[in-house]
């Protein structure tokens, strides 16, 4: 089977959902102590927006328990860090399902 690539496709005006692997390592004050895994994320991220698409990112932090919300899982620090690499504000949206 073959897949179509994403910069084969036309995502102006649609909605492009990443699931990306951004479990970093951090520090016990929750500095990203190795952001390797971000900025292997950011080129798919970039060219779906360069190419028009909504972009939704989904990640997670360590092993979050069910309905147990704890900071040190929050994906804040993530999403600071992605968008430094983009250049661009990455909202944090809780809830959203």
């Amino acid at each position: 089977m073959k897949f179509k690539r994403l910069a084969e496709l036309e995502l102006r005006g649609r909605r492009v959902f990443i699931r990306a692997d951004l479990n970093v390592p951090q520090d016990a004050s929750r500095q990203i102590t190795d952001d390797t895994r971000i900025r292997a994320s950011v080129p798919g991220i970039r060219l779906a927006l360069e190419k028009g698409a909504a972009v939704m990112v989904t990640s997670h932090l360590g092993r979050p328990k069910e309905g147990e919300l704890k900071p040190a899982d929050s994906l804040a620090p993530v999403a600071r860090r992605l968008g430094e690499l983009l250049g661009r504000e990455v909202l944090l949206l809780r809830d959203w399902v």
